[in-house]
């Protein structure tokens, strides 16, 4: 016989540490991904709700940011758009997707200057 018995019976362990080993060898990824997933993924997630919602109870007297950066004061809420006053008698149309911070009336406290 060319090969010993115990030889043969060595091979066979070592295919079954290689499964261990490639389990081990992906353990990091996986724990990268759950990483990025709890420090990037889902705060994104509730930021993007917490806008949703913001959006969804807009009202007349917020002031808002749009997402091309307008600045202004709501004055009146449709279905899908908002008009907003961003100077004096100037009044724009804008959708409410397009929002991109709300604050509403009277929530800020003025400045002790």
């Amino acid at each position: 016989m060319l090969i010993s018995p115990a030889h043969a019976q060595a091979a066979g362990a070592a295919t079954a540490d290689g499964g261990l080993a490639s389990i081990i060898s992906i353990a990091p990824l996986i724990l990268i991904f759950v990483a990025f997933y709890f420090l990037m993924i889902r705060p994104q997630q509730r930021r993007i709700k917490a806008l949703q919602t913001a959006v969804a109870a807009v009202k007349k007297g917020d002031s808002v940011v749009t997402a091309g950066g307008l600045l202004g004061k709501v004055t009146r809420v449709e279905d899908a758009t908002v008009e907003v006053e961003i100077a004096p008698s100037v009044k724009v149309r804008v959708v409410k997707a397009t929002l991109s911070e709300i604050t509403p009336a009277g929530g800020a406290k003025p400045a002790n200057d």
